[in-house]
């Protein structure tokens, strides 16, 4: 999946083309709509917490550094004097998978506090009222949802980042 981003001047615009993704057999749980706080989104998704913070990417960047830590220090357990060879691997497994699950879970929280840095792109935009709005879709989609948008606003430009998404959107 592909997460694109477009930034839509009004509701009535916003419903329109969410109603043609709907039509175009994009499910509504890979819709997502920005606005500015207090607007009310009426009947559109709006996004989650997922969407609105860096908490994916923190995740994955701390499974990668805690991993890589905890298995730092299973190699230094290991190099002490009493270690055995057949201990030494399940001291590696331990540290490293703590080191993992340790490290995701602290950067999980830091990334829930910050916001996604996608987003900031757009932060002006939507503070001056206009909608942002994310669609997960195939890659082979793309341009087929490109031109579909393009047809409710002709001068928008889609911008396609994150060719990964979460499974739990």
């Amino acid at each position: 999946m592909r997460r694109i981003y477009f930034l839509v001047p009004d509701i009535n615009v916003t419903k329109k083309i969410v109603d043609e993704l709907l039509l175009a057999r994009v499910e509504e749980k890979h819709i997502h709509v920005i606005a500015k706080r207090g607007t009310p989104l009426e009947d559109l998704p709006e996004a989650n917490l997922l969407q609105k913070s860096d908490f994916v990417p923190a995740v994955e960047q701390g499974i990668a550094l805690g991993g890589a830590t905890g298995l730092l220090a299973g190699l230094v357990a290991v190099a002490l004097p009493p270690a055995s060879t057949v201990i030494a691997g399940g001291v590696l497994l331990a540290t490293g998978l703590a080191g993992a699950g340790v490290g995701a879970w602290l950067s999980g929280m830091v990334g829930m506090s910050i916001g996604n840095r996608r987003i900031k792109e757009f932060e002006d935009a939507i503070e001056a009222g206009e909608f942002l709005v994310l669609a997960d879709v195939a890659p082979d989609r793309v341009n087929e949802i490109e031109a579909l948008i393009k047809q409710h606003i002709p001068q928008v430009e889609v911008e396609q980042t994150e060719p990964r998404v979460p499974a739990f959107p």
